[in-house]
């Protein structure tokens, strides 16, 4: 990929509008990040609308408990996927941001009906941990491209997700 064409998410079609960058990151490089962080957009923005959902629909004795928890937890969510998506814009390439892409994107699946909430605990630990992995995956890259942004970008998200996960892991402990 030219440094002309470098501004285009790879796989896109058509010349670039933006000027050349050039920040010590090659081309090559550069579009690997962003594919991985991408997949890290679709994750986090899957899970803030899966919290959300939950947000709206739990019900039962802890209602106020989980409904307040994960309306904290989505309004996190919101705010990192601006970060990871402007983070993307930083390295040159538009963010995805439809539901399609989304959807074929992401390593999380969609909740059917509106579950328990006990169930929905265990689908936001699952999605927690799945966005975890992601960030993880991508570190080899980052690093081999001396990329500090983006590793301080999945190093403050794992450290979130893992924490989270960890706090609803242990609503389900008796």
């Amino acid at each position: 990929m030219s440094a002309k064409t470098a501004s285009k998410k790879p796989g896109s079609k058509g010349a670039s509008s933006e000027a050349a960058l050039d920040i010590g990151i090659n081309d090559e490089e550069r579009a690997r990040i962003v594919e991985g962080l991408s997949r890290l957009l679709a994750d986090t923005y899957t899970l803030y609308l899966k919290t959300h959902n939950f947000h709206w629909n739990v019900k039962g004795p802890m209602f106020n408990t989980l409904h307040l928890m994960f309306e904290t937890q989505y309004n996190e969510l919101a705010l990192a996927v601006d970060l990871i998506a402007e983070r993307i814009r930083a390295l040159g390439y538009p963010a995805p941001g439809t539901y399609s892409e989304f959807a074929r994107l992401t390593c999380i699946p969609e909740p059917e009906g509106v579950p328990h909430a006990e169930e929905m605990i265990v689908q936001l630990v699952e999605g927690q941990e799945a966005v975890v992995r992601t960030a993880r995956n991508l570190f080899p890259v980052v690093d081999a491209a001396r990329d500090e942004p983006s590793a301080d970008l999945l190093t403050q998200r794992m450290q979130v997700h893992e924490k989270t996960a960890w706090m609803l892991r242990s609503l389900l402990e008796s």
